[in-house]
């Protein structure tokens, strides 16, 4: 009797977890962190200027991750990192020249410094 009731628990249980515990499996594989993109800290922005050059830019901040095609005054720094299950956190950072190549504003997830307003020299 004791080995029928047995017979009828274990492969009830097994299809329970097996059609519930997707989610709960999938917790217990380990998941890597993904970092995508440009590291950008509020250090390196606080360093930007109004009139600074591509180049200097470029110097402070790195190579953009994006320049659109046919909107080279545009340049897009994105970063994305995803922690194991967590949702992904993206941040980004847009930096805009004129025509001559001279900064003329930034926009996104971080601030310009109290200092940006101040020509470059």
């Amino acid at each position: 009797m004791q080995l029928k009731k047995w017979l009828i628990t274990i492969p009830l249980s097994v299809t329970i977890l097996s059609l519930s515990g997707c989610s709960v499996l999938e917790r217990l594989v380990y998941r890597i962190n993904i970092n995508q993109g440009n590291y950008v800290e509020q250090k390196a922005v606080n360093k930007l200027r109004i009139g600074m050059t591509k180049e200097q830019v470029q110097f402070v901040m790195g190579t953009p991750m994006l320049v659109e095609n046919g909107y080279p005054d545009i340049w897009y720094y994105i970063y994305r990192h995803t922690a194991g299950h967590a949702a992904p956190v993206q941040k980004d950072l847009v930096v805009y020249f004129d025509k001559q190549g001279k900064l003329t504003k930034i926009s996104g997830d971080y601030p310009p410094s109290k200092d940006f307003d101040d020509p470059a020299s």
